[in-house]
């Protein structure tokens, strides 16, 4: 059996309107130093975002929203920030901002698995109950 291993995660959030501090969870940036892993998971729930803001620009939020996957990945479309090391694009993407698009404060825990950790943070914090 493995040793556990301890990761950091923030909540990827939504603030449509950052004047009003309304905001969705979106998604998590998921990082687990010791095993070279970060990693986004996305899920945008188009409705919940448009009952904030009915006037919310959803294809420019989805873009945005891509880039933190292309960074976390190291894609070429995630710019230069997306050549930093696995670390200094986490604590890139985790620094604080007022913008639409905003994280919540780093949380730690310890997995085997950063791939299931991500999963499980994702069931628990943005997808929505079946």
């Amino acid at each position: 059996m493995r040793a556990a291993e301890l990761y950091d995660y923030a909540i990827v959030r939504v603030v449509p309107r950052v004047e009003r501090e309304e905001f969705i969870n979106a998604g998590v940036i998921l990082s687990c130093q010791r095993t070279d892993f970060l990693r986004a998971a996305i899920d945008l729930h188009e409705a919940r975002l448009l009952a904030l803001d009915p006037q919310a620009d959803v294809d420019m939020v989805r873009r945005h929203l891509g880039a933190i996957v292309a960074i976390c990945e190291g894609a070429p479309g995630g710019g230069p920030i997306a050549r930093l090391p696995l670390r200094a694009r986490f604590h890139w993407l985790t620094a604080r901002r007022s913008s639409i698009i905003q994280t919540s404060p780093v949380h730690t825990g310890l997995c085997t698995d950063a791939g299931a950790a991500l999963d499980r943070v994702m069931a628990r914090m943005v997808r929505r109950p079946a």
